[in-house]
């Protein structure tokens, strides 16, 4: 019953979710149906982290060669066999397997802005950022988004600071 913001910062969730369905999905993972799966909840409650100050001492590295973001895996099944595996960083990462290059960021884009900006707005939007070292200061100030209409209307507003 976790809340979204919460669960985003739960390795074990984010990784029992990617564990069982084999992907991850930047809205559909986080769903209140999701989390609270039977079979999810029990196998969230048998992962734990530990800390690994190798990897401590990378991710804090300023040396950009081995500074990195990853960890280990060890899943261990019920015959007792294990399975390890790591990564430093993500695949897609500029010193990863396959560093993503403008299309692959561009099309992350469009992916996470379907939902809340209109298909035109994408489109403004990234047309301006992809021209960005010859833009007037009048269109950097265009660098803006405006979200679908009725988005943020629909969306529920604080009663306070907290």
């Amino acid at each position: 019953t976790a809340s979204r913001e919460t669960l985003d910062h739960s390795i074990p969730y984010i990784f029992t979710v990617a564990l069982q369905d084999g992907s991850w999905h930047h809205v559909d993972s986080y769903s209140p149906e999701r989390a609270g799966r039977a079979d999810t909840v029990a196998l969230w409650h048998s992962v734990t982290t530990v800390e690994d100050p190798e990897w401590t001492r990378r991710y804090h590295s300023l040396d950009v060669s081995e500074k990195a973001f990853g960890g280990r895996v060890v899943i261990t099944l019920s015959t007792g066999e294990t399975i390890t595996d790591e990564i430093a960083v993500a695949d897609a990462h500029p010193l990863g397997a396959r560093p993503f290059g403008r299309a692959e960021y561009v099309n992350k884009f469009r992916t996470l802005a379907a939902d809340v900006l209109e298909a035109d707005e994408i489109e403004r939007f990234l047309d301006l950022a992809q021209r960005l070292p010859e833009l007037s200061a009048h269109d950097i100030g265009q660098l803006t988004i405006v979200a679908r209409p009725g988005l943020l209307a629909a969306a529920p507003m604080p009663k306070g600071l907290f």
